[in-house]
């Protein structure tokens, strides 16, 4: 690690390779909690949601997924005003014990089945405390390193924070994948799934011994010695138009961009590939594993290119890449990931023929919905089987009718029936519409003998390096952009709402999209229209490269 190699460049107190390592494994620790979260949704959603339908209880695990991120700008205001008051060490070692402690017990939930709602319920509750410990993690993690730093070394060594994101979710992704090689699929889809989450308590015992060894930041010690050090960082960093406007330019110029781009690169594309290319967990597990390993170098290289060409153009440069490869890649990916699905759908498109009146939207995070007229329940099938298809415009008052080629199937009204009537009709017409799907080609997985793997990695690698250009320079950036008196709190803000609001909940807004109008490829129009205001708007960024932080 050339970046922690250096000792003491920034004068007195622990070396930059104890004040890198400590930083960067402890936030890698806290991105592995959460990690494992996302990477186990399906799973999540048979043992929590279980009183849901599959379509239902996937997405409700997805949004349960973006709900700890939903918590992290809560977090990050809590922890960035006890970092900016009472210093950076404190804050976060309270929010790596918090992330740890919580993920740790999620490992030791009753299931819906075990306690009925009291499971969902104890869940709901420790993804929050998750989002609110990563909330205040990452800022505190950056700005330790960075006001350690030398101002014309800092994008490479807070580099090493970034890539801390890619050694968290390359643990996850081995921990899931040994346990479930271990275990066997049943076992692990029974109680295995827990594994992971109780792995952590080793994982916090590592972390708080390596960050309780640091001191207090040289910058922030200096301020609180001269008794300059914020008594009001909420009014100052929101209060005041100077520091207000870069929070707001920042989050539309690059948050907003790496929530997106980030989030679809490495959470969204394992969804598609699982969902709608049917390609076997296992598969996608090892395909990210080596795309996040092929990751990590990327961070730090992007980082210390920044620190040579300017933190603006780098960033600019990810965020444009995976603008222009969104689309052509996933559709890229469906050729080369599940071609006789590709095949299927060219030949053979779906159409759906409804009374427009008589279809609803197909996704319902809280379970309340009954999809049961003759459109949705045979929209609700093609959902599961992750088909796209098209919609027309029948007569009112006639039933659905699933077109696949020259074979039809009538769906049916299920309004009316008793609960046992009404699940029969559901798995008659399922039936009927998968034998349909079947005979016309489309396959109910992907065929390992056909799939051409370099090609499905090197597409996921195009996102990966978009992804990487965006977010290896971005730790510097942020630290650059704010005055040290209420940096902790400024820059955390608008980071989480980034990250947390549009990244997290990219998988669930993104599916659900999907459900709602029958393209397979629909959802990818909510990272684009994020990183497309982020493209414009970060050209009215000012470049930071080198700027003293004092």
């Amino acid at each position: 690690m050339s970046a922690a190699s250096q000792a003491g460049e920034s004068g007195s107190g622990p070396s930059m390779r104890t004040v890198v390592v400590a930083s960067s494994a402890g936030t890698a620790f806290e991105w592995y909690d959460f990690f494992i979260f996302g990477t186990l949704a399906a799973i999540i959603s048979r043992n929590f949601f279980a009183g849901l339908t599959e379509t239902a209880g996937l997405v409700a695990a997805l949004a349960l997924f973006g709900a700890g991120f939903a918590f992290r700008p809560l977090g990050a205001l809590i922890f960035g005003r006890m970092g900016d008051r009472i210093g950076r060490k404190a804050a976060f070692l309270i929010t790596v014990t918090l992330m740890g402690g919580a993920t740790f017990a999620i490992g030791l939930l009753p299931t819906y089945e075990q306690a009925g709602l009291i499971g969902p319920a104890l869940l709901v509750f420790l993804r929050i405390l998750q989002g609110l410990a990563l909330g205040g993690e990452y800022g505190g993690a950056a700005i330790y390193v960075a006001e350690h730093a030398p101002d014309h070394r800092r994008g490479e060594y807070t580099g090493w924070i970034q890539t801390s994101a890619a050694f968290g979710l390359i643990g996850a992704l081995v921990v899931i994948l040994v346990t479930r090689r271990l275990l066997g699929e049943e076992a692990f889809s029974a109680w295995g799934w827990r594994i992971p989450f109780l792995v952590s308590a080793g994982l916090l015992a590592i972390s708080v011994f390596m960050r309780l060894k640091l001191a207090e930041s040289p910058s922030f010690q200096r301020l609180k010695d001269s008794g300059e050090a914020t008594k009001a960082p909420f009014a100052e960093s929101f209060g005041q138009w100077k520091n207000l406007k870069i929070v707001l330019l920042v989050l539309f110029a690059f948050m907003s961009a790496q929530g997106a781009v980030w989030y679809t690169a490495f959470f969204y594309v394992q969804v598609f590939l699982e969902r709608f290319l049917k390609v076997e967990p296992a598969t996608v597990n090892t395909l990210m594993i080596c795309a996040t390993i092929a990751s990590a170098p990327l961070y730090v290289f992007f980082a210390w290119a920044s620190d040579r060409v300017g933190r603006k153009w780098v960033m600019w440069f990810g965020m444009t890449l995976a603008l222009v490869a969104f689309f052509p890649g996933f559709k890229a990916l469906t050729m080369a990931a599940n071609p006789a699905l590709a095949e299927a759908q060219a030949r053979t498109p779906v159409v759906v023929a409804a009374d427009p009146a008589d279809c609803s939207l197909q996704f319902d995070p809280v379970g309340k919905a009954a999809f049961v007229s003759s459109c949705d329940i045979a929209k609700t099938v093609l959902a599961n089987a992750g088909v796209s298809y098209a919609n027309a415009a029948a007569p009112a008052g006639t039933p659905a009718q699933v077109r696949v080629g020259e074979r039809t199937v009538v769906s049916i009204d299920g309004r009316g029936l008793p609960p046992e009537a009404l699940a029969a009709a559901k798995s008659e017409v399922e039936t009927q519409i998968r034998a349909a799907l079947a005979a016309e080609g489309y396959p109910s997985s992907a065929d390992p003998g056909r799939m051409n793997l370099p090609a499905v990695f090197g597409i996921l690698m195009i996102f990966v390096v978009g992804a990487t250009a965006l977010y290896g320079p971005m730790a510097a950036a942020l630290v650059e952009l704010f005055p040290t008196r209420i940096r902790y709190t400024a820059m955390s803000l608008p980071y989480h709402i980034g990250t947390g609001w549009v990244g997290g909940f990219v998988p669930f807004s993104a599916f659900a999209i999907v459900t709602a109008t029958g393209n397979i490829y629909s959802g990818l129009w909510y990272p684009v229209i994020f990183t497309g205001v982020s493209v414009i708007v970060c050209l009215f960024l000012p470049e930071t490269k080198g700027r003293p932080l004092d």
